[in-house]
């Protein structure tokens, strides 16, 4: 009975061994084979030719080609072969600009809870980015302290967009007056160290939607600012003119580098009732090195102060739109509208390209982003500007009607074609075959799928 029970051990261990190998050998026959790498006589991936660069950083307003190599800037000059790159796009009549920064942008979708920018009132940002250009979007305040490492897993680690964030004062993030009015949960310490963790991410602190008349939200986010050394946004919230004026904020309580947001919102006394231009607290605010933003949003842009505003000189230092799942369907609409609205009211293509790019990535402290500095990464908008009669709207549906548009044709991420408006990328369907198709993984996220070997039968089973 024993020696049986052997026998039996012996060939069930056999079997298993025998499993065991065929299981390896199907792992072994299933892994991909290994991407084919391009002849070593070619310089680049692709090759940006004949268009309109516009890299505010580097002072660069010509026609130029733009060459790509591994994901980042190869080089930039009036001409480089096309023979010198496995694909080479003609963009002539287009413009070229580093990809897009959203300064503020609410992105914490996904949690279900009803009614909260961290929640139901936040978008995804994939679907709302390449398709105009913006490679980079700095989530304004959605999370704070204590739900920031939810917000990172959920949305920022699974994004292709890059998604930094802003961590609200409040410690339990953007998710209404029940949570943003209270004032014990405003902790500068707590949110320093949480911005501290993650340094490469977190890029500065927000304050919003405050109705007291207190300065202890604005004071907490120095605090943290200070400690994070990253640089502190402010929606005001409710007007306090006596307890808490807009002159003591922007030359007594914020530091140079801080972001006002809203800036033509109209609601804090922006804008000076007699002269109808900036108010005093705005001018000796930026002479002091407040940054001003226009996270136009769903009701924080008006006509009647951008108009006079900007005829007086005082225009924005980044342009933003307060994305939400409000703004996106109103007035506002997306990076790209927000921008040709700025060019109707009379800001130039040149500088509204700045804003989007150099700009904000200044006031972020990130300026390894919008630029086209060879060895940058390489994130891309190429825009077109259209011709025709175009209507924007404000926060009160006024309309001010203009001239040219501004529309997205290829946003490039790290490197690769991510959005692609009229397939200039591709080839025609009929075309004869291009030899260099099989490296186009090197260039685009839309390359031909390479073939995975099939299992035969006997290894199905």
């Amino acid at each position: 009975m024993k020696s049986l029970r052997k026998i039996n051990l012996a060939s069930c261990c056999a079997v298993l061994s025998v499993a065991a190998a065929s299981v390896h050998a199907f792992a072994q026959q299933r892994t991909p084979p290994p991407l084919p790498q391009p002849p070593a006589n070619i310089a680049y991936d692709l090759i940006l030719q004949n268009g309109h660069v516009l890299d505010d950083k580097n002072h660069i307003d010509a026609v130029m080609d733009v060459a790509i190599k591994d994901g980042k800037i190869a080089k930039v000059a009036p001409h480089i072969a096309s023979s010198d790159a496995l694909k080479t796009i003609n963009l002539n009549g287009l413009y070229v600009t580093p990809g897009l920064i959203d300064l503020h942008v609410h992105v914490y979708a996904g949690t279900g809870e009803r009614g909260s920018y961290a929640g139901d009132n936040s978008v995804p940002p994939d679907g709302f980015t390449f398709r105009v250009g913006v490679t980079t979007v700095v989530d304004a305040g959605c999370s704070g302290w204590r739900n920031f490492e939810d917000f990172k897993d959920r949305i920022i680690d699974r994004s292709k967009t890059r998604v930094l964030a802003m961590l609200n004062i409040v410690g339990s993030g953007m998710r209404g007056d029940k949570y943003e009015n209270n004032l014990s949960d405003m902790d500068g310490e707590a949110t320093a160290k949480m911005a501290l963790k993650y340094p490469n991410v977190v890029v500065g602190i927000k304050t919003a939607h405050y109705t007291g008349p207190e300065w202890t939200p604005v004071e907490q986010a120095v605090i943290a600012g200070t400690k994070a050394n990253i640089p502190v946004m402010v929606d005001f919230g409710n007007n306090h003119p006596e307890s808490r004026p807009l002159y003591d904020l922007l030359t007594k309580k914020l530091r140079p580098g801080d972001i006002y947001t809203h800036m033509y919102s109209g609601l804090r006394n922006e804008q000076d009732p007699v002269t109808m231009g900036p108010s005093k607290a705005f001018i000796d605010g930026r002479k002091r090195g407040i940054y001003f933003d226009t996270g136009t949003g769903g009701g924080s842009f008006k006509f009647s102060l951008a108009v006079p505003m900007v005829k007086d000189g005082f225009i924005p230092d980044s342009i933003s739109t307060d994305l939400h799942i409000g703004s996106m369907n109103g007035a506002t609409k997306d990076e790209l509208n927000v921008a040709s609205k700025m060019m109707a009211i009379g800001i130039s293509l040149k500088e509204v390209v700045a804003e989007m790019t150099s700009h904000p990535a200044r006031e972020i402290k990130h300026e390894e982003l919008g630029n086209l500095s060879v060895g940058s990464v390489a994130d891309v908008a190429v825009l077109r500007l259209e011709d025709g009669r175009f209507g924007f709207t404000d926060m009160v549906n006024g309309r001010l009607d203009g001239t040219k548009l501004l529309v997205d044709e290829i946003t490039i991420k790290d490197g690769k074609i991510v959005y692609d408006l009229n397939g200039m990328e591709a080839d025609k369907w009929d075309a004869p075959p291009d030899p260099n198709t099989i490296y186009a993984y090197r260039w685009t996220t839309f390359a031909p799928r390479i073939p995975r070997p099939r299992p035969s039968d006997n290894e199905r089973h």
